[in-house]
C-alpha cells in the first residue's frame, strides 16, 4: 500500500507579513535605540553643566571663609522675602511640569498645553523677580568680590532659566504639529530633566547666597 507524500504548502502572503513585521519591529527598536542615546547624551551635558556649577559654587565658599571684608561698603546683608517667594515659585513649578508630562503621557494634550504654559509663566515670574531685586540692589558687579560672584552665579542661572523657558516654548508649539509625539517624546523629557536641573541648582543658590549670611 503506498502512502501519498505530503509537500508542506507555501504561503506567499505569510511570508510577507512576517517580513513586513520584522521591518516594523526593526525600525522601533532602532527608534528606541536613537531616542535612548539622545537621552544619554543630554544626560551627560548636564552633568557637564553640573561641573561649572559646582567650581562656581566652590569658588564662592573659598572667597567667602577667606575674605576679611565680604560685603561691600554700606552692605550689611541680602533681603530674603522676596528671593523666598521666587524660590517657592520655581521649585513649584517642577511639579507642575511633572503633571504636564503626565497628562502627554496620557495624550490630553489641552491639559498638557495647560500645565506646560503655567510652567513657562511660573519661570517668566522668577526671571522678572530676579530683575527686580537687581535693580534694587546697593551694589553692582564690580563691588568686591561679593558683588562680582553673585552677579555671576545668579546671572549664569537666570541665563539657564530663560534658556529653559525659551525650550518650554517651542516644545509648546511643536506640540500643535499633528503626529509629533507618535515617534516619542525626547524633547518634551529633556526639556522637563533641564528645568528640574535648573530647580536643583537655585536651591543650592538660594542657601549660599540668601541663608549662609
Amino acid at each position: 500500500m503506498s502512502q501519498a507524500k505530503i509537500e508542506p504548502s507555501l504561503n506567499p502572503s505569510s511570508g510577507a507579513s512576517d517580513a513586513a513585521a520584522g521591518e516594523i519591529e526593526a525600525a522601533v527598536r532602532s527608534e528606541h535605540d536613537e531616542a535612548g542615546n539622545s537621552m544619554f547624551g543630554f544626560i551627560v551635558f548636564l552633568l557637564s553643566e553640573s561641573v561649572i556649577f559646582l567650581s562656581f559654587f566652590a569658588g564662592y565658599i573659598v572667597y567667602k571663609t577667606n575674605a576679611l571684608d565680604w560685603l561691600p561698603d554700606g552692605v550689611t546683608g541680602l533681603e530674603v522675602r522676596e528671593p523666598a517667594i521666587n524660590t517657592v515659585v520655581l521649585v513649584s513649578s517642577s511639579f507642575v511640569i511633572y503633571i504636564a508630562e503626565r497628562y502627554l503621557h496620557a495624550k490630553n494634550l489641552w491639559g498638557f498645553r495647560a500645565f506646560w504654559l503655567l510652567t513657562m509663566a511660573m519661570g517668566s515670574y522668577f526671571l522678572y523677580g530676579q530683575a527686580v531685586e537687581w535693580a534694587g540692589l546697593p551694589f553692582g558687579f564690580t563691588d568686591g568680590v561679593f558683588g562680582g560672584t553673585f552677579y555671576l552665579l545668579t546671572g549664569f542661572h537666570g541665563l539657564h532659566v530663560m534658556t529653559g523657558v525659551l525650550l518650554q516654548s517651542i516644545m509648546l508649539a511643536r506640540s500643535f504639529i499633528p503626529g509629533n509625539y507618535e515617534k516619542g517624546e525626547f524633547g518634551v523629557a529633556a526639556t522637563s530633566l533641564f528645568w528640574h536641573f535648573v530647580d536643583v541648582i537655585w536651591i543650592i543658590l538660594f542657601l549660599l547666597l540668601y541663608i549662609w549670611q
